[in-house]
């Protein structure tokens, strides 16, 4: 499936990505592509917000991984497997070779039950990503407007 959306603010592009996240479920992978500046970190406060986490999300571009906890809201009906309790955003831009990615772990997370993992520049892991990942694409088109490409 692919779905693509034209977003003219930042507004748009978080309300976006809490669409995206009513269809997530423990265990999924998303891997976002874009260039400096075009809205990964935008698109994952989205993505977070909606699914419970209450406090700011910043990029964990020198620190490599932030773990966001996750309480469901209230109206929440998810059933046990999907459950989420946690939500990775990896950022890997400042990864230098593949074996970086084993010290910072990066299996663990992508792995661990009841979590879901969002990977910021997913081109250094390159053929590593699992097949079920969940592509986003985010092209600026200009100063606000943005094209958000999402495939699975």
């Amino acid at each position: 499936m692919i779905r693509e959306f034209i977003s003219g603010s930042p507004e748009e592009t978080k309300e976006f990505a809490k669409t995206i996240a009513k269809n997530l479920k423990s265990g999924d992978i998303l891997a976002l592509y874009g260039s400096l500046g075009a809205g990964k970190t935008t698109f994952i406060q989205g993505l977070v917000a909606s699914l419970g986490y209450k406090g700011k999300v910043f990029s964990p571009t020198f620190i490599f991984v932030r773990p966001y906890k996750i309480s469901e809201p209230e109206t929440a009906s998810r059933d046990q497997e999907k459950k989420i309790r946690i939500f990775y955003h990896i950022d890997l831009y400042r990864i230098e070779k593949p074996a970086d990615l084993k010290t910072i772990g990066i299996e663990e997370f992508l792995n661990e039950g009841g979590s879901i993992s969002a990977i910021e520049w997913p081109e250094k892991i390159g053929e590593e990503l699992p097949e079920k990942t969940i592509k986003i694409k985010i092209e600026s088109l200009d100063e606000t407007k943005r094209r958000i490409t999402v495939s699975s």
